[in-house]
Protein backbone atom coordinates (compact mmCIF):
# COMPACT_ATOMS: atom_id res chain seq x y z
CA UNK A 1 0.00 0.00 0.00
CA UNK A 2 1.80 3.11 -1.10
CA UNK A 3 1.42 6.12 1.21
CA UNK A 4 3.09 9.20 -0.47
CA UNK A 5 1.56 12.58 0.04
CA UNK A 6 1.89 15.03 -2.47
CA UNK A 7 1.73 18.03 -0.18
CA UNK A 8 1.47 20.67 -2.91
CA UNK A 9 -1.66 18.72 -4.92
CA UNK A 10 -3.80 18.73 -1.70
CA UNK A 11 -2.57 22.36 -0.77
CA UNK A 12 -4.40 22.90 -4.08
CA UNK A 13 -7.24 21.59 -3.30
CA UNK A 14 -7.62 22.72 -0.11
CA UNK A 15 -7.38 26.35 -2.26
CA UNK A 16 -10.29 25.51 -4.63
CA UNK A 17 -12.64 24.21 -1.61
CA UNK A 18 -11.77 27.72 0.80
CA UNK A 19 -11.52 30.04 -2.58
CA UNK A 20 -15.34 28.52 -3.93
CA UNK A 21 -17.52 28.49 -0.60
CA UNK A 22 -21.24 27.81 -1.39
CA UNK A 23 -22.02 31.75 -1.70
CA UNK A 24 -19.03 32.29 -3.78
CA UNK A 25 -21.17 31.18 -6.78
CA UNK A 26 -24.75 31.33 -5.47
CA UNK A 27 -27.67 31.18 -7.69
CA UNK A 28 -25.02 31.01 -11.33
CA UNK A 29 -27.49 28.95 -13.45
CA UNK A 30 -27.91 25.81 -12.26
CA UNK A 31 -27.13 23.29 -9.51
CA UNK A 32 -23.66 22.43 -9.38
CA UNK A 33 -22.02 24.91 -10.74
CA UNK A 34 -19.94 25.11 -7.56
CA UNK A 35 -18.34 21.79 -7.30
CA UNK A 36 -17.83 21.66 -11.26
CA UNK A 37 -15.72 24.87 -10.20
CA UNK A 38 -14.14 23.35 -7.03
CA UNK A 39 -13.16 20.04 -9.42
CA UNK A 40 -11.56 22.32 -12.36
CA UNK A 41 -9.24 24.46 -10.13
CA UNK A 42 -8.41 21.88 -7.76
CA UNK A 43 -7.28 19.71 -10.76
CA UNK A 44 -5.63 22.91 -13.39
CA UNK A 45 -2.06 22.92 -14.33
CA UNK A 46 -0.94 25.86 -12.04
CA UNK A 47 2.39 26.34 -14.03
CA UNK A 48 0.61 27.47 -17.09
CA UNK A 49 0.48 30.94 -15.53
CA UNK A 50 4.22 31.06 -14.90
CA UNK A 51 4.22 33.57 -17.40
CA UNK A 52 6.45 36.55 -17.99
CA UNK A 53 3.82 38.96 -19.63
CA UNK A 54 0.36 41.02 -18.98
CA UNK A 55 -0.76 39.89 -22.43
CA UNK A 56 0.62 36.21 -21.85
CA UNK A 57 -1.77 36.07 -18.74
CA UNK A 58 -4.36 37.60 -20.13
CA UNK A 59 -4.38 34.99 -22.90
CA UNK A 60 -4.35 32.12 -20.14
CA UNK A 61 -6.71 33.26 -18.08
CA UNK A 62 -9.31 34.12 -20.65
CA UNK A 63 -8.83 30.32 -21.60
CA UNK A 64 -9.13 28.86 -18.64
CA UNK A 65 -12.15 31.02 -18.25
CA UNK A 66 -13.93 29.41 -21.43
CA UNK A 67 -12.59 25.67 -20.18
CA UNK A 68 -14.34 26.01 -16.85
CA UNK A 69 -17.89 27.89 -18.53
CA UNK A 70 -17.87 24.33 -20.45
CA UNK A 71 -17.19 21.77 -17.11
CA UNK A 72 -20.11 24.15 -15.44
CA UNK A 73 -23.69 21.96 -16.15
CA UNK A 74 -26.43 23.11 -18.54
CA UNK A 75 -28.02 25.94 -17.17
CA UNK A 76 -24.64 27.60 -16.61
CA UNK A 77 -22.31 26.56 -19.81
CA UNK A 78 -22.48 29.98 -20.75
CA UNK A 79 -21.52 32.02 -17.13
CA UNK A 80 -18.74 33.77 -18.17
CA UNK A 81 -18.98 35.85 -14.59
CA UNK A 82 -19.11 32.79 -12.75
CA UNK A 83 -16.13 31.28 -14.40
CA UNK A 84 -13.88 34.18 -14.48
CA UNK A 85 -15.15 34.91 -10.44
CA UNK A 86 -14.28 31.88 -9.51
CA UNK A 87 -10.48 31.74 -11.05
CA UNK A 88 -9.59 35.21 -10.38
CA UNK A 89 -10.30 34.05 -6.61
CA UNK A 90 -8.90 30.90 -6.58
CA UNK A 91 -4.97 32.92 -8.10
CA UNK A 92 -5.42 35.28 -5.65
CA UNK A 93 -5.51 32.78 -2.91
CA UNK A 94 -2.87 30.69 -4.49
CA UNK A 95 -0.65 34.02 -5.08
CA UNK A 96 -1.23 34.63 -1.44
CA UNK A 97 -0.48 31.02 -0.43
CA UNK A 98 3.75 30.85 -0.58
CA UNK A 99 4.32 27.18 -0.91
CA UNK A 100 1.72 27.23 -4.39
CA UNK A 101 3.04 30.54 -5.34
CA UNK A 102 7.02 30.12 -4.44
CA UNK A 103 6.89 26.29 -6.02
CA UNK A 104 4.94 27.51 -9.31
CA UNK A 105 6.67 30.47 -9.79
CA UNK A 106 3.14 32.88 -9.76
CA UNK A 107 4.55 36.05 -7.54
CA UNK A 108 4.93 38.22 -10.93
CA UNK A 109 1.19 37.74 -10.91
CA UNK A 110 0.60 40.40 -8.37
CA UNK A 111 -0.09 43.67 -10.94
CA UNK A 112 -1.90 41.70 -13.64
CA UNK A 113 -4.17 39.86 -11.09
CA UNK A 114 -8.09 40.97 -11.72
CA UNK A 115 -10.65 42.14 -8.95
CA UNK A 116 -12.86 39.50 -8.38
CA UNK A 117 -16.54 40.68 -9.69
CA UNK A 118 -19.48 40.55 -7.30
CA UNK A 119 -21.78 42.54 -5.70
CA UNK A 120 -19.54 43.29 -2.73
CA UNK A 121 -16.49 44.45 -5.15
CA UNK A 122 -18.75 46.54 -7.33
CA UNK A 123 -20.28 48.29 -4.15
CA UNK A 124 -16.61 49.36 -3.18
CA UNK A 125 -15.78 49.89 -6.62
CA UNK A 126 -19.05 52.39 -7.30
CA UNK A 127 -18.54 54.23 -3.65
CA UNK A 128 -14.18 54.87 -4.53
CA UNK A 129 -14.93 55.89 -8.34
CA UNK A 130 -17.64 58.68 -7.47
CA UNK A 131 -14.72 60.55 -7.02
CA UNK A 132 -13.21 59.60 -10.38
CA UNK A 133 -16.01 58.74 -12.80
CA UNK A 134 -19.50 56.73 -13.08
CA UNK A 135 -19.45 53.06 -13.46
CA UNK A 136 -21.57 51.11 -15.84
CA UNK A 137 -24.48 49.55 -13.97
CA UNK A 138 -23.68 46.19 -12.27
CA UNK A 139 -25.27 43.29 -14.59
CA UNK A 140 -24.90 40.69 -11.99
CA UNK A 141 -21.70 37.46 -12.10
CA UNK A 142 -24.31 35.99 -14.21
CA UNK A 143 -24.86 39.09 -16.95
CA UNK A 144 -21.52 39.60 -16.73
CA UNK A 145 -19.08 39.65 -19.64
CA UNK A 146 -15.61 40.27 -20.64
CA UNK A 147 -16.69 44.10 -21.88
CA UNK A 148 -18.16 45.38 -18.97
CA UNK A 149 -15.41 43.73 -16.74
CA UNK A 150 -12.74 45.00 -18.36
CA UNK A 151 -15.09 48.47 -17.98
CA UNK A 152 -14.62 47.42 -13.97
CA UNK A 153 -11.42 46.17 -13.82
CA UNK A 154 -10.16 49.55 -15.40
CA UNK A 155 -11.87 51.21 -12.69
CA UNK A 156 -10.23 49.11 -9.91
CA UNK A 157 -6.93 49.65 -11.13
CA UNK A 158 -7.01 53.53 -11.06
CA UNK A 159 -8.07 53.15 -7.71
CA UNK A 160 -6.28 50.93 -7.14
CA UNK A 161 -3.04 53.53 -8.41
CA UNK A 162 -4.46 55.80 -6.08
CA UNK A 163 -4.23 53.34 -3.28
CA UNK A 164 -0.57 52.65 -3.95
CA UNK A 165 -1.91 49.08 -4.41
CA UNK A 166 -2.99 46.04 -6.91
CA UNK A 167 -6.21 46.09 -7.95
CA UNK A 168 -6.42 42.23 -6.92
CA UNK A 169 -5.67 43.73 -2.95
CA UNK A 170 -9.24 46.01 -3.38
CA UNK A 171 -10.77 42.50 -2.61
CA UNK A 172 -9.63 42.25 0.81
CA UNK A 173 -10.69 46.13 1.29
CA UNK A 174 -14.44 45.14 -0.33
CA UNK A 175 -14.76 41.74 0.76
CA UNK A 176 -18.00 41.24 3.39
CA UNK A 177 -17.18 45.04 4.72
CA UNK A 178 -19.66 45.46 7.35
CA UNK A 179 -18.73 42.47 8.80
CA UNK A 180 -15.14 43.44 8.87
CA UNK A 181 -15.52 46.46 10.17
CA UNK A 182 -18.09 45.22 12.94
CA UNK A 183 -14.96 43.16 14.45
CA UNK A 184 -13.64 46.45 15.34
CA UNK A 185 -13.04 47.55 18.88
CA UNK A 186 -11.65 45.67 21.59
CA UNK A 187 -11.16 42.42 22.16
CA UNK A 188 -11.39 40.24 25.47
CA UNK A 189 -7.86 39.41 24.46
CA UNK A 190 -6.88 42.63 24.35
CA UNK A 191 -9.16 43.97 27.40
CA UNK A 192 -6.96 43.28 30.81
Amino acid sequence: MSRTFNFLDRLQARTALLAIGPATLRNQGAPGVVLAARKYLRAMNLKEFSVRTRSHFEETLERHTQQLMKCFPDGARHNWGAARKALNIFLRDVVYNRPLSMHYRLLNLEPWLELPLDRNSYDGLAEDSAKYKTLTRWPRVKGLDAQVSAELQAAAQAIATCLHTRRIHLDVKYWRKKAIDDLKGSSCASAK
